[in-house]
């Protein structure tokens, strides 16, 4: 016996709906809102970061600070968004990844989908494509304090006070030492810039024009715009510290820290305060910073006096030192080897004589006009970065 079908000889699954189908009522309108439900329109204001961490507290799906960046970065890649720190509004970012993603109980994202395209000038590179020794760092789960005393202590206190999260501190540590490494400068000497420069890795410090953990400042050709967030430099202090750790791989890609070998801690600390100001190599000659900065950059911590390679070096120790509660001061900075006067300096912090030698200098005048005169140079080049926090 043969049964004759009644219905048309179409083949069953994923046939296109029929025009009949797409008319029927509601059917265009339930169609129109899976779709839409899908993809995000971005707004004025939106990050990808934000945008997952909307869609994830609305799919009651819970997400650490370094998974919201790599969903970010998915999204970016699924979407084909070249530059993630650079969205504009009308946009539309492709969610459908991501949500089926979740549905199916990950956290992390694939691999295929992890990683942007052409991410040569983003913060996103160096966490698709790391150094090979510093894939040996990430599987760390030891912060070792040992070798990294001001890092860690550090990262404790940025803890205690609620800049990290505790559940992010060791990827934290691990991205340090993995922008350390590539870049040559010590992690202990990163902690100390962002003792001074953030309170100690505070992702949301300010001074209305600089922003985030090592002051990324707003205007044309500054840091804000060198790592993509040019239009939207306030955006930054939405970041987690893990998330602005690759910003500054980004940065200090852009800003061209010297290859040759270790970066001492002057030479890292210029990189950020005033890049221009790197050009001047002797360590006891007046730098010039414009704006009001710190007085522990200052010769004899006296904003009227000079500011050196030496004196900088000097006061970022002896902040870390202040901050951190260091009974015993000891240099373990990369710039501390044989033969080098600015390190010879920095392990004389410490010491009344060499403060009492620079107050006592008969050039003193002369040095703080050449202060004076440098400053207006840099101020001729770019707008000075104000020091109030």
């Amino acid at each position: 016996m043969r049964i004759e079908s009644n219905l048309p000889n179409n083949p069953v699954g994923n046939s296109t709906p029929s025009v009949v189908a797409l008319s029927r009522p509601g059917f265009s309108q339930a169609l129109a809102q899976t779709q839409s439900a899908n993809v995000k329109v971005i707004q004025a204001g939106d990050t990808l970061t934000s945008i997952v961490r909307d869609q994830a507290q609305k799919q009651g799906v819970k997400l650490s600070a370094s998974e919201e960046f790599r969903w970010a970065q998915a999204l970016a890649a699924d979407s084909g968004i070249t530059n993630p720190n650079a969205i504009f509004p009308g946009q539309k970012v492709q969610l459908q990844n991501m949500l089926s993603q979740w549905q199916a109980g990950q956290t992390q994202p694939n691999q295929a989908s992890g990683i942007a395209p052409n991410t040569s000038n983003t913060a996103s590179a160096s966490a698709a494509q790391p150094l090979s020794t510093s894939a040996a760092l990430n599987k760390s789960n030891v912060i070792n304090a040992v070798a990294h005393p001001v890092l860690s202590q550090t990262l404790d206190r940025a803890v205690a006070r609620g800049f990290i999260p505790k559940v992010e501190k060791q990827d934290v540590y691990n991205k340090v030492l993995q922008v350390a490494n590539k870049h040559k400068f010590s992690p202990d000497d990163f902690a100390r810039l962002t003792l001074m420069e953030s309170d100690g890795m505070n992702p949301q410090a300010t001074n209305t024009r600089c922003h985030g953990i090592i002051q990324f400042c707003d205007g044309p050709d500054r840091g804000a715009a060198e790592v993509g967030f040019g239009k939207a430099p306030k955006s930054i202090l939405g970041l987690s510290v893990y998330q602005q750790l690759h910003l500054v791989d980004t940065y200090f890609d852009k800003v061209g820290l010297k290859k040759e070998g270790p970066v001492p801690l002057d030479e890292l600390y210029l990189a950020v305060l005033q890049p221009a100001a790197r050009g001047e190599k002797r360590p006891e000659e007046p730098l010039g910073i414009p704006g009001k900065q710190a007085k522990y950059l200052y010769e004899g911590r006296d904003p009227q006096a000079p500011m050196t390679r030496s004196s900088i070096a000097q006061g970022l120790m002896q902040n870390a030192v202040d901050r951190l509660g260091f009974k015993n001061f000891r240099s373990n900075s990369a710039a501390a080897v044989p033969g080098n006067t600015v390190a010879n300096a920095i392990n004389n912090a410490l010491n009344p004589a060499s403060a009492n030698a620079l107050d006592n200098n008969p050039n003193s005048a002369a040095r703080i006009r050449l202060q004076v005169q440098k400053a207006a140079d840099y101020d001729a080049i770019e707008a000075p970065k104000i020091w109030l926090r």
